[in-house]
């Protein structure tokens, strides 16, 4: 493969002969795999732009097939900036190199600007915070965000810098390779104290703004273990994620009868009733007014990632992270125990 700058255009051009190994494999395979850190998914969008010749002749079909020794010529534009704007928020990094970005997310920090939210959000901190070191993904320069987290959920979140990191990372996503560890406090305690909850989850039918257990939603699974339990009117629960659906671990908690503490759709609020018996099959026990009160005024839902494993995407060595509760949370948990 020869690569050549086109400062006229802003772009760099590559040519790709096919090797006799690979006669018959489709176009957009052979691309990605003979260009330093072009993915798949972007080599089929360079097609579809019309940015792939052969012969001179435009080829746009990305499962054309090939044959050995053939010379394609293909044009790599240079990335266009991002829409949103770059803007010096404080991060916390727990660990960087030039394909991926682990950080500790705090609570509060929307992660993608939107309506109501166009910017101070987790991208605009992470375009001031990597600049020049985004390659860009799918052609424009911007984080890879491969997983969200709720904008008062906080923790381990991991951002692709590049586009073969963001397709990698992606792919571990969707094949369950990557994986999420999470602590909550609830409201009661599960019972059995390990187990594994199982419901399909879509859009609540008579909230549109929740999403709830429903026969028509996605598969989702979450496995819990309990921690700790506070006088048995609350308890902190470990829980991993087999799926990942919008708001599962809300969800799931609030389905077997144990909502999060602090969660302002799912459950805030809940009150622990002498007597009650919850789904889990545990029953509750009254609080102390103090502690009652402290997690009934406690301002988000308590819900924190302490883990994250995946495979890094250029040298796939699997990497691991934990982080502590943050200080809110310890805070709660002292004044329980």
């Amino acid at each position: 493969m020869q690569n050549d700058e086109r400062p006229d255009t802003g772009g760099r051009l590559h040519t790709v002969a096919v090797p006799d190994t690979a006669a018959g494999e489709r176009l957009d395979k052979i691309l990605a795999a003979h260009i330093d850190g072009l993915s798949r998914s972007r080599a089929q969008a360079l097609l579809e732009q019309g940015h792939v010749r052969f012969e001179g002749r435009t080829i746009a079909d990305p499962s054309q097939r090939v044959k050995p020794g053939q010379t394609f010529d293909v044009f790599i534009p240079e990335a266009e900036p991002a829409i949103p704007e770059a803007q010096d928020i404080p991060l916390q990094v727990v660990y960087e190199d030039e394909d991926v970005l682990v950080l500790d997310k705090p609570a509060g920090l929307v992660v993608h600007p939107a309506a109501g939210n166009p910017d101070n959000t987790l991208v605009n901190a992470l375009l001031a915070h990597c600049g020049d070191s985004l390659s860009g993904i799918g052609g424009v320069k911007r984080p890879g965000i491969v997983h969200r987290l709720d904008k008062d959920t906080s923790g381990l979140m991991v951002v692709a810098k590049n586009d073969r990191a963001h397709h990698a990372l992606t792919e571990q996503f969707s094949g369950r390779s990557l994986s999420r560890t999470y602590q909550a406090l609830v409201w009661g305690v599960p019972s059995p104290a390990r187990g594994r909850i199982e419901g399909n989850i879509g859009r609540d039918p008579h909230d549109r703004k929740k999403m709830a257990v429903v026969a028509g939603g996605k598969p989702a699974a979450t496995r819990y273990t309990v921690l700790k339990a506070f006088h048995n009117g609350a308890a902190l629960v470990e829980c991993t994620l087999e799926t990942g659906r919008t708001h599962q671990i809300r969800v799931h908690m609030t389905h077997i009868g144990h909502p999060l503490v602090g969660d302002p759709l799912y459950g805030r609020g809940r009150s622990t009733r002498p007597g009650k018996s919850n789904r889990g099959g545990s029953k509750t026990a009254p609080l102390p007014e103090p502690l009652r009160g402290a997690l009934v005024g406690f301002p988000r839902q308590a819900l924190h990632a302490v883990g994250l494993t995946f495979a890094h995407p250029r040298t796939g060595e699997r990497l691991s992270f934990s982080t502590d509760l943050p200080g809110d949370l310890q805070a709660l948990i002292r004044t329980l125990e």
